[in-house]
C-alpha cells in the first residue's frame, strides 16, 4: 500500500509518499549514524547494485552536500557506475526512487523526482540536495533513526535509452609542467633526405618524438631543414587529443647556447594532425657552415614540450 505524506515536505520537484514494501533493489543499513559526522565522514557511497542492464551506486552526505552549498538537511544521490564501458553519446532515462525506513511503524518514506531522470557521459549522478531535513531525520516521532541505525534504500527502471552522438570532454591543466628532451644526431652531414626519428620520450602521460628531414619537406624540401614534433599515436587512447605548446631548439655546443627560431607553439596532436613544426625550420646553408651547432658533424636539438589539455569523446 502507497499514501502520499502530507506532513514531510519532498524536495523541491519531487513527491513523497510512504509504502509498506521494501525496495526491489538495493538497501543499506547503516549502524552508528551519528559517528559518520563525529568522524567528519562528509560522503559515503555504498557497494553497487544492478538494475535495469546497468550498474549503480547510491551516494549520502549525512550533513548536507556542501560543494552545493546545502545546510540542515541529508543530501542522497543514486549515481552510475561503470559508465566508460557504454558505447559513445550512450543516454539513459530512468525513474527512480529512494526510500527511508521508518522504524516504528515499519513503513518507508519514499522520495520520487516528478518526472524521468536522464544520465549521460556528463552527468552521472542525480538525486536531491534536500532529501530530508536532520531535524526530521532526527526526530524520534518519525522512526528513521533507532538506535543511531537506520536503512536507505532505492528503486530503479530504465525508461528508454539512446545514443546522442558523438561528444568530447575537454580538460585542461591546472597545473601543468615542462618536460625536456635531447636528441644527439651523430655524422649529421651523411644523412639522406629520409625522415629521421628519434627516441621516444614522455611528458603529461604522453609518447613523443622529434621527427627530423635533414633535406627539407615540402615547401622546405632542398632549401631548409624540417623539423616537428610528433604524438605516438600507439600509445593514445582512441578519439582522444592532446593541445600542448612546445618549443624546438637547437643546441650550441661550444658555448652550451640554444637557439629556437620560432619559439613556442601550441597545436593539437592527434589521429588526423599527430605531427606539428617547421617545414622551413631554417636554411641548410646556415646550419651546414655554422661550427657551433654543428660541431665534429654532430647535431643536437631539444624539444620542451607542456600538456596543456586532453579532449576525450564521451
Amino acid at each position: 500500500m502507497t499514501e502520499v505524506v502530507s506532513n514531510i515536505s519532498p524536495p523541491p520537484g519531487a513527491v513523497a509518499t510512504v509504502s509498506d514494501a521494501p525496495p526491489i533493489h538495493y538497501m543499506v543499513k547503516i549502524e552508528s549514524f551519528s559517528s559518520l559526522g563525529k568522524n567528519a565522514v562528509e560522503t559515503y557511497e555504498s557497494g553497487v547494485f544492478e538494475a535495469g542492464g546497468y550498474k549503480w551506486k547510491l551516494v549520502l552526505y549525512p550533513n548536507g552536500n556542501k560543494s552545493n552549498n546545502v545546510k540542515d538537511h541529508i543530501s542522497l544521490y543514486l549515481a552510475m557506475v561503470d559508465a566508460s564501458s557504454l558505447p559513445r553519446g550512450w543516454e539513459v532515462n530512468v525513474i527512480f526512487r529512494l526510500f527511508l525506513l521508518d522504524q516504528n511503524k515499519d513503513s518507508y518514506l519514499v522520495i520520487q523526482a516528478g518526472k524521468e531522470r536522464r544520465f549521460h557521459g556528463l552527468k552521472l549522478e542525480c538525486g536531491f540536495d534536500q532529501f530530508i531535513k536532520l531535524s526530521t531525520f532526527n526526530d524520534a516521532r518519525y522512526g528513521f533513526v533507532l538506535e543511531d541505525t537506520c536503512v536507505l534504500g532505492a528503486e530503479v527502471f530504465v525508461c528508454g535509452e539512446r545514443s546522442r552522438g558523438k561528444g568530447e570532454v575537454l580538460s585542461m591543466k591546472k597545473d601543468p609542467t615542462a618536460s625536456k628532451y635531447t636528441w644527439k644526431i651523430v655524422d649529421f652531414s651523411k644523412l639522406d633526405e629520409k625522415r629521421q626519428e628519434s627516441q621516444i620520450f614522455s611528458t603529461g602521460d604522453h609518447q613523443w618524438k622529434i621527427v627530423l628531414y635533414p633535406k627539407g619537406k615540402g615547401p622546405g624540401m632542398g632549401t631548409h631543414l624540417s623539423l616537428y614534433l610528433a604524438l605516438d599515436l600507439a600509445t593514445l587512447p582512441a578519439g582522444c587529443r592532446v593541445y600542448a605548446e612546445y618549443t624546438l631548439r637547437l643546441v650550441d655546443q661550444l658555448y652550451d647556447r640554444k637557439f629556437d627560431m620560432y619559439g613556442k607553439a601550441k597545436s593539437w596532436f592527434g589521429a588526423s594532425s599527430s605531427e606539428n613544426g617547421w617545414s622551413r625550420y631554417g636554411l641548410l646553408s646556415l646550419y651546414q657552415s655554422n661550427n657551433y651547432l654543428f660541431a665534429k658533424d654532430i647535431c643536437m636539438i631539444e624539444a620542451e614540450v607542456i600538456v596543456l589539455g586532453i579532449g576525450s569523446p564521451f
